[in-house]
């Protein structure tokens, strides 16, 4: 039987978050100390380690058919390579930063300045949208250092927290990209390993959907049974149980993380009561 061949970051934190997705699709990898290949128990799936910079080339060639990488690094050097998934985590921004001292008022102070950075098809697009005319100095490793010793007088790198930017006396000044996880495709996948991709999306997607809700159980007097279903849709509508209690039932629904704490308001004033909110680990939907 054919497997899907799937490329991960082989160390660091996009390495953890990917194994660990896989891990909540039920999936099982054989994966030992420093190997740069695994295959998975339970699913046709084998898992290539690899450097997070060398997976675009990887998937170009057909080597690999999917991979979970950096947004960041898949605009970089994957423009011909489709995405099929934003994945949540390992969440970053590419942006340009200065020397803390540095006067700096708009995009336009980088005029004529020297940029270092590891992203050089990124800044080039940012500049030509921007009419910027500066000189891009091409650095692979650490870019924070290119100031304090007069190689360049601004650099474009990723930022999580900022610490390192503060720690090499940088300021951030201009945000070019936000990017998280993706699932990227090989343009030369088969159908018979699409299909396989399209059985681990759907355990993704329900992954996701699950770690994006809440399901939420509540009593409510009868007569306020409208007014709080139109506050919980849920998937299609929620579940209205009646309570030993006379005149007051039990509701189940599902809301989505972002919009919780105003719908938890919302249902309050409407006269909700024992709310009690509980994690989804998967949703199928």
């Amino acid at each position: 039987m054919q497997k899907l061949k799937i490329a991960i970051q082989k160390s660091g934190r996009l390495n953890e978050d990917s194994l660990n997705l896989l891990k909540d699709c039920g999936i099982s990898i054989d994966n030992g100390k420093d190997q740069l290949k695994a295959d998975a128990r339970n699913f046709p799936l084998e898992v290539f380690y690899l450097r997070n910079g060398d997976i675009p080339q990887y998937l170009k060639d057909g080597v690999v058919d999917c991979a979970i990488i950096g947004e960041n690094v898949l605009v970089e050097k994957g423009q011909d390579i489709s995405m099929k998934e934003r994945l949540g985590f390992s969440t970053c921004r590419v942006s340009i930063a200065v020397p803390k001292e540095s006067e700096y008022s708009n995009s336009g102070d980088l005029n004529g300045k020297r940029i270092a950075t590891s992203y050089p098809e990124t800044v080039k697009t940012y500049l030509k949208k921007n009419n910027i005319e500066a000189d891009i100095h091409i650095i692979n490793g650490s870019v924070e250092i290119a100031p304090n010793i007069g190689l360049a007088d601004a650099i474009c790198d990723i930022v999580s927290s900022g610490s390192t930017l503060f720690k090499n006396n940088l300021k951030e000044v201009e945000v070019l990209m936000k990017s998280e996880a993706v699932l990227a495709v090989s343009p030369s996948i088969t159908s018979e390993i699409s299909t396989i991709l399209d059985k681990l999306q759907f355990r993704i997607a329900s992954v996701l959907k699950g770690k994006n809700s809440r399901y939420v159980l509540l009593n409510a007097p009868n007569e306020k049974l409208e007014e709080i279903t139109q506050i919980l849709p849920g998937m299609k509508s929620p579940t209205i149980l009646p309570l030993a209690e006379e005149g007051w039932s039990s509701i189940h629904s599902v809301v989505d993380q972002d919009k919780f704490w105003d719908i938890i308001d919302q249902l309050k004033e409407a006269g909700a009561q024992g709310i009690l909110v509980c994690p989804i680990e998967k949703m199928v939907l």
